[in-house]
């Protein structure tokens, strides 16, 4: 019997098949060899068509794995090394910060941010309709493989950026954030398909946990590289930079090859064979039918639209904090780089802290104190005048920036109604609302410089995003007390 089981297991590996196999469910190995045995099309279909069984330790170490992969973007590309790289590039002079994009003059930092919601706004288009297309023909993985090649190949790109090139660099950097952007929503939306409801929090923070870790490594070497180039037989001063954007293109592509050996090639599909049939007009019938069930579903919409405000604050922040460091403040890499650092190193402490932390008191409330304090935290971030400020700003950051964005992905998934299978066209929305926060807040952010002259006030407008995004969260937990009633 033992050999019978092996045998099956590695007829479905082979297959590439659909769902993952184990010695005690009899009735998945009986459907696997009839399927196996039979070459017609039901069979085949009503395989494609399983519910992956949930907690299956390989699928979701495999899914984890994709955190560490990607996050090396974040990290290195979107914090760390590129946007310094970016400023010393584009800086003419001392106080000269303007650089000439196809012609026309404009600040470096402005430029910076407006690639980024450029690069945000064509995921958020995108994604609703390519996500119900992946929903309808069950290749979720195969979308969110597409994506990660676009932005991993853009990373290395940036290798030939250098200040004769600077329309190349901008181009590379949106096309790498539209990768990232793009695969993080299929992403996502595996979370409900491989865990049950009570490990979503667990797993979604071991997730982001394994992210700050991988990254934090990846990092290190590179740091290594631009202190010590030496060390390296390196004697151009902007090259470590420049190759530390080639290794982000190594990592992503390397290790997420272990996530999509792992996670299930088709997640029920839908797709018919029929000719008559548009995919794309069906998959715009199934954006169509969850944006409906969502319009229904009061709770899912006041999350959403407080979700939306949350994200503003917390990705533009992700993405000016090294700037606004390196610009208003004058700090150095000696500084900003090791504060980022605390940053990645306390985030893994905080996912795991307010994942228990929801465990005791709930999703939504443990959520609202981490707004709470990001509230804080921009407030005192306004009032910076040195290094040691910025880096006890940064370690309180950490702790909330782990913690929220863990709980509020594993958040929006508990809240999924229980029998869909369109967890994809649900994470779509999801991240719409993630991406088009992160154009708003990064545009504003920009505009707000642009006509104050002064940074500062642009942190202040994001304190504002985190108060509106608290009164929506406190609407959406006094919808779910009304629902409990």
């Amino acid at each position: 019997m033992l050999f019978f089981k092996i045998v099956l297991s590695a007829i479905v590996r082979k297959r590439k098949n659909y769902l993952p196999v184990s010695s005690n469910h009899w009735q998945d190995i009986k459907i696997v060899t009839l399927a196996y045995l039979s070459k017609t099309p039901t069979l085949k279909k009503a395989i494609r068509n399983l519910a992956i069984r949930k907690g299956d330790k390989k699928v979701i170490n495999g899914w984890v794995m994709y955190d560490w992969a990607n996050s090396v973007y974040q990290l290195t590309i979107a914090s760390a090394i590129f946007p310094i790289y970016y400023n010393q590039v584009t800086r003419s002079g001392p106080d000269d910060f303007t650089v000439t994009f196809f012609g026309k003059e404009v600040i470096n930092t402005v430029l910076y941010s407006w690639a980024i919601a450029a690069a945000y706004l064509v995921v958020a288009f995108l994604s609703p309709l390519l996500s119900s297309l992946a929903d309808y023909t069950g290749r979720r993985k195969s979308f969110m493989q597409f994506f990660t090649w676009v932005g991993a190949i853009s990373c290395g790109m940036l290798f030939f950026f250098d200040k004769d090139h600077v329309e190349l660099g901008i181009i590379a950097f949106a096309m790498g954030t539209v990768g990232y952007g793009g695969s993080i929503v299929y992403y996502n939306s595996f979370l409900p398909v491989i865990c049950v409801p009570e490990e979503q929090d667990k797993v979604s923070a071991r997730g982001y946990s394994m992210g700050y870790l991988g990254g934090v490594v990846l990092l290190l070497f590179n740091l290594l590289m631009i202190m010590k180039p030496g060390w390296f037989g390196i004697s151009d001063p902007f090259l470590p930079a420049r190759i530390s954007f080639l290794t982000v293109f190594l990592w992503w592509i390397g290790f997420s090859q272990i996530a999509f050996r792992r996670l299930p090639r088709y997640t029920f599909r839908k797709r018919r064979k029929d000719k008559e049939k548009s995919i794309f007009l069906e998959g715009y019938r199934e954006l169509d039918k969850v944006f409906q069930q969502i319009r229904g579903m009061r709770k899912l919409s006041l999350y959403l639209i407080g979700f939306f405000f949350l994200m503003m604050g917390l990705l533009t922040t992700m993405f000016m904090a090294a700037t606004y460091g390196e610009k208003e403040l004058g700090l150095k890499e000696d500084v900003l780089i090791p504060t980022i650092l605390i940053i990645q190193l306390v985030g893994m402490g905080g996912a795991w802290l307010f994942s228990r932390l929801s465990g005791r008191i709930g999703n939504l409330q443990a959520l609202l104190i981490s707004v709470f304090i990001w509230i804080l935290v921009c407030v005192g971030a306004f009032y910076i005048t040195n290094s040691m400020q910025f880096m006890i700003a940064a370690f309180f950051i950490g702790i909330v920036m782990g913690g929220s964005q863990a709980l509020a992905r594993s958040t929006y998934s508990k809240m999924l109604p229980e029998s869909t299978t369109d967890h994809t066209s649900f994470f779509s929305f999801y991240d719409v609302m993630e991406k088009m926060a992160t154009v708003a807040g990064t545009f504003s952010f920009g505009m707000i410089e642009a006509i104050t002259g002064s940074m500062r006030y642009s942190v202040l407008a994001i304190a504002t995003f985190f108060v509106i995004g608290i009164v929506f969260l406190l609407l959406t937990l006094k919808a779910e007390r009304a629902q409990k009633a």
